[in-house]
């Protein structure tokens, strides 16, 4: 028997607004409700909003907390000050990802909130019960209770802070949140974003959340679905679950082991991670540059000229942005290096490219 998609709390808005809408880690979600194209550039010139509430919040609180958030995630909450939103994993011993995710240091002493990818929301959390070890926390996985409205483009502010009345986000700087109260209920605005943009998430009630989008919606804000939401992280050079970190593919093939902090004491994975960083690893995620407007898709392999086989796209596009066709591609590591030139193979014909910085878009985030 087929599973039942799950619904977010704004699932009757998107129908309303005619959104295109697809099954997305277990949820029906909107893909597109004009065009990826306008969407995207709706983000990238003034201003777009997105239902998020998909992602999962599992709070973490208790005099043990610091030390066994620090001991699933690989970058340092210790050096966390309150308000303050860290980026990082969590991995398995082997240095596989279990799943990348932020962790938000509360006001209360003690308390963190992990905000974790919603296709692994229930690994995540089982995951994170199987390794308490005896240390004295509580662990709630409340994604439930919670939705989620990302407000993302360069006059993202004016919305939040003017429109929305939370006037003190105005004020966050990138990587940090406030608290504020509505209703009585909580409400969280950090100001990160995957876009490459300025932007801010707004955390809250079902009913809240559906509130604010109303209200962002009347004010002239694009509602904007997951298809120019991966456009635009992909530009950005940000990794998407599944495609450019997964069981299989470490932060260090990813690029992104900065995050892995081995001056820490310890963490699940780090005699892992500080190998692989000290001997490499045997394939790395790279960004290519196509010099034809054929687009590569996932899965396509990527290929030397001799048509010997070294690696797989992973996401692939014809940047709406730079109006060239770009990807991600898992490749051998002795063909990654910068400028080496590589193939795409789709379909039946071979296009030539070469190896470049994977942020391919210069990002704007609020200094």
């Amino acid at each position: 028997m087929e599973e039942q998609l799950k619904l977010t709390c704004l699932h009757d808005s998107h129908l309303a607004l005619g959104a295109k809408m697809s099954p997305f880690a277990g949820f029906d979600m909107p893909i597109q409700y004009s065009s990826i194209k306008e969407e995207h550039l709706a983000v990238r010139g003034k201003v777009g909003m997105f239902d998020v509430s998909h992602m999962g919040e599992i709070f973490v609180c208790g005099k043990d907390a610091e030390r066994f958030v620090n001991h699933v995630f690989t970058n340092d909450v210790r050096t966390m000050e309150p308000g303050q939103v860290l980026y990082g994993m969590m991995l398995y011993p082997d240095g596989g990802t279990v799943d990348d995710l932020l962790v938000y240091k509360e006001f209360e002493p003690d308390h963190y909130l992990l905000v974790v990818n919603a296709a692994n929301i229930e690994k995540d959390y089982r995951w994170i019960l199987d390794n308490k070890e005896g240390l004295d926390v509580e662990i709630l996985e409340d994604s439930a209770s919670w939705g989620q409205i990302a407000v993302q483009g360069p006059l993202s502010e004016q919305y939040v802070a003017g429109t929305l009345g939370f006037k003190e986000a105005a004020g966050l700087k990138f990587y940090t949140f406030k608290d504020f109260s509505d209703e009585g209920r909580r409400v969280i605005v950090s100001r990160t974003g995957y876009t490459g943009e300025d932007g801010f998430e707004i955390y809250a009630s079902p009913a809240l959340i559906r509130k604010y989008w109303d209200t962002l919606l009347a004010a002239g804000v694009v509602p904007c679905g997951l298809g120019c939401r991966d456009t635009l992280r992909f530009e950005a050079g940000l990794p998407l679950y599944g495609d450019e970190l997964s069981a299989e593919i470490s932060p260090v093939t990813s690029g992104l082991s900065m995050f892995c902090k081995l001056d820490k004491e310890e963490f699940i994975g780090k005699e892992a991670i500080a190998a692989q960083k000290a001997d490499g690893t045997p394939m790395k995620i790279v960004g290519i540059e196509l010099q034809d407007n054929a687009v590569p898709r996932a899965g396509y392999p990527v290929e030397l000229e001799d048509g010997t086989e070294v690696g797989t796209v992973t996401t692939g596009y014809h940047s709406i942005s730079l109006d060239k066709s770009i990807c991600f591609a898992l490749v051998k590591r002795e063909h990654g290096a910068l400028d080496t030139p590589l193939f795409v193979r789709i379909r039946k014909k071979v296009f030539p490219g070469k190896v470049i910085k994977k942020r391919f878009y210069s990002t704007n985030y609020k200094k």
